[in-house]
């Protein structure tokens, strides 16, 4: 049933939210460039790995030794007011088509991540990552790394249809109200992320 909502959901609204997608496509073309949408390799469920789908929000501006600059320097205006209306989110449709993500879940974080995950914060990897999830509208980037981990092991813990459809109404009073989408030390650019025996900082989009 959830695979079954998850198609439903991501084709109605792609065919419903066109208009915008189509538009988005062309102020990314007209501010960034191309390419337009931006791939990252995130953990899928069980760990696997799926590229998961962004539009663009940054440059792809390098310093003199042809490394990227901090995401801070390669962010655009244009790039900020994407992110702050989440809508650079919206290509991860087709990963919920694809079958790599799903609409509710945790969210897909860095692949680097894996190797500091406690045993139990490696929970979070049994069932498919999701575009929204408890975390993200119970505090989002307010909340600290372990927090939304914790939250993302309840969530394996306690999902059903039921609460699904509560995240999914409580993500779009969230998105509307704007909350929680930078947190005063977690910008874009350098957090922290720390386990139980090691922390180390990471630059992590979202």
């Amino acid at each position: 049933m959830k695979r079954l909502l998850d198609i439903f959901i991501a084709l109605f609204a792609l065919i419903i939210l066109s208009p915008i997608f189509i538009f988005v496509i062309y102020k990314v073309r007209k501010n960034l460039g191309s390419p337009v949408f931006f791939y990252q390799e995130r953990p899928g469920k069980n760990a696997k790995i799926f590229k998961m789908i962004k539009f663009r929000s940054m440059l792809d501006s390098v310093d003199k030794h042809g490394n990227p600059l901090p995401d801070d320097q390669r962010i655009t205006p244009f790039g900020h007011k994407l992110r702050s209306t989440s809508l650079d989110e919206m290509p991860q449709l087709i990963n919920v088509l694809k079958g790599d993500m799903s609409i509710v879940g945790p969210r897909p974080q860095m692949k680097d991540f894996l190797e500091h995950y406690t045993a139990e914060q490696m929970r979070r990897h049994e069932v498919k990552p999701g575009m929204t999830g408890l975390a993200q509208v119970s505090g989002r980037n307010n909340l600290s790394w372990e927090e939304k981990f914790a939250l993302d092991v309840q969530y394996v813990d306690t999902h059903s249809l039921l609460l699904d459809f509560k995240i999914m109404f409580k993500t779009v009073e969230v998105m509307l109200k704007k909350e929680g989408i930078n947190a005063p030390d977690q910008e874009v650019g350098a957090v922290r992320f720390s386990s139980q025996n090691n922390s180390q900082s990471e630059s992590i989009r979202k």
